[in-house]
């Protein structure tokens, strides 16, 4: 899985969760951006000049501080198996990044990378 398909990713999660995702100009002492609280409602803002590895770094430590990500790290086998049996309607289901239920059927790099930031943070 390419680093933009895995970014793409992250930011579908982001939406799912109602976390707005931004890419502006950050002054050099800010970092390369992070995980804020807005009027009550999260937003991620990362640095536009970043590159794409950073991009994808950033915006995985700040979903993996959310409480909220961690139902959906649980693997959906069950959407697997629909995919196989009927591939127009799974494919329409991951389209829209859902599995079903409040649960979102993740890619094995893109969870496995949210559990490392969470693995973190729990530390």
């Amino acid at each position: 899985m390419t680093q933009e398909a895995m970014l793409e990713e992250l930011e579908a999660v982001a939406a799912r969760l109602a976390v707005k995702v931004t890419y502006e100009a950050l002054a050099a002492t800010v970092g390369s951006g992070g995980l804020c609280r807005v009027k009550g409602q999260y937003r991620v803002i990362i640095d536009k000049r970043t590159q794409l590895g950073e991009r994808l770094a950033a915006l995985a430590h700040a979903l993996g501080q959310l409480p909220m990500v961690s139902p959906m790290l649980v693997a959906k086998p069950a959407a697997n198996r629909a995919s196989k049996a009927a591939p127009d309607a799974a494919q329409g289901a991951a389209a829209a990044g859902q599995a079903g239920d409040d649960t979102v059927a993740l890619s094995r790099p893109v969870r496995d990378l949210l559990r490392h930031y969470q693995a973190l943070r729990a530390s």
